[in-house]
C-alpha cells in the first residue's frame, strides 16, 4: 500500500476538514472534537456535494448541499438517507496524516 503524506494534524481544525486532491479523485480527511481523524471521499453520492465543505459533528459529516448526514467511521449514511461514500484508509503517526493510495475501500452496504 502506497502511503501519501498530507500535512500535520495541526492543519486541520478540530471539527474540520481538508480536501485532499488524488489520482483517485478528491479525498475528504476530517478531524473530530476528540482528535480522531478519517477520510472518505469527497463526492456526496445525492448530489455530488463537497462533503469536506460540511459540519463535522461527533463521528460523522453533514453535507453542505441537502444536509444528508455520512458516519466517518462506516461511510454509510444516517438516519432516513440512504447510501454511502467510500473510506480511505488513514494514519497519524508523529502528528502527521498519511492517505492510503489506491486503496480506497468499497462503500457500506
Amino acid at each position: 500500500m502506497s502511503w501519501l503524506d498530507i500535512g500535520t494534524i495541526d492543519d486541520i481544525p478540530l471539527r474540520g476538514a481538508r480536501c485532499v486532491k488524488t489520482p483517485n479523485g478528491r479525498i475528504g480527511v476530517f478531524r473530530t472534537h476528540d482528535d480522531r481523524v478519517f477520510a472518505i471521499e469527497d463526492h456526496c453520492p445525492h448530489k455530488g456535494g463537497p462533503l469536506s465543505q460540511g459540519i463535522v459533528h461527533g463521528a460523522a459529516v453533514t453535507c453542505p448541499l441537502h444536509n444528508w448526514v455520512f458516519s466517518l467511521e462506516t461511510g454509510k449514511a444516517l438516519g432516513a438517507d440512504e447510501g454511502a461514500v467510500k473510506i480511505i484508509p488513514v494514519r497519524v503517526e508523529d502528528g502527521r496524516i498519511s492517505i492510503a493510495l489506491g486503496a480506497m475501500l468499497q462503500a457500506a452496504e
